[in-house]
């Protein structure tokens, strides 16, 4: 094993698994995926602790548990189609591609965008990144398996859930009266009928609407 790949192992083993993450493919996902690749180089070091870093532009890459945990109730499979909204520095994005997902992920910051965009095709991960603040006028058509929001947002989307497949999922850090987050996890059984279950309370950047940067130039 390389260093990284033995970093990524005790980070599995010792903050993940000892946590309560039972899933063999997110496990197995978050081994394989080097998170350093995702940081700054100046952080680089730093990419195995159980903690969210800074990533620019007042946005930061969440901590391993919180990924894991987001996965694993997003339950993704090979060859389904995954949206998700917030792609960061595309960390998370990487793991739901190694576990066979085919992701859409949208981000709002071009910069973002742009470098994890890099970085993932870069590693061969199978995810198109799209310059869009997940608006319902910038929406992708789908259906979706999975939805996966991956900043607090202030209350559901309405298009979220319509956009999902009979059976697919939605995960979303939802602000809570209480004045934090909470994860909920909504299935779409079938129309508007949905099951929602509440999960880990969380912290995460805000949700903002509005896409930032320039428009490309003809």
């Amino acid at each position: 094993m390389t260093s990284w790949q033995n970093m990524a192992e005790r980070m599995v083993r010792e903050q993940i698994a000892a946590r309560g993450i039972r899933s063999e493919g997110v496990l197995k996902a978050m081994m394989s995926v080097p998170r350093h690749l995702f940081l700054p180089p100046s952080l680089e070091e730093s990419a195995w602790i159980d903690s969210p870093l800074p990533i620019g532009e007042d946005q930061t890459i969440s901590q391993p548990y919180i990924v894991a945990k987001m996965t694993e109730l997003l339950s993704p499979e090979e060859g389904e189609e995954i949206l998700e909204i917030g792609t960061g520095s595309g960390y998370q994005s990487a793991v739901l591609a190694a576990m066979g997902a085919r992701v859409t992920s949208l981000e709002r910051i071009r910069t973002l965008a742009e470098s994890s965009g890099k970085a993932l095709a870069g590693l061969g991960c199978a995810v198109k990144v799209l310059w869009s603040d997940g608006t319902e006028g910038g929406r992708p058509e789908g259906p979706f398996h999975g939805v996966l929001v991956t900043a607090a947002a202030p209350e559901l989307e309405e298009w979220w859930s319509e956009v999902l497949l009979p059976g697919g999922r939605l995960v979303v850090p939802l602000s809570v009266a209480s004045g934090g987050q909470r994860m909920l996890l909504r299935v779409k059984i079938r129309g508007k009928n949905y099951d929602d279950t509440w999960h880990d309370y969380c912290r995460f950047v805000p949700l903002l609407k509005g896409r930032r940067g320039q428009e490309t130039e003809e």
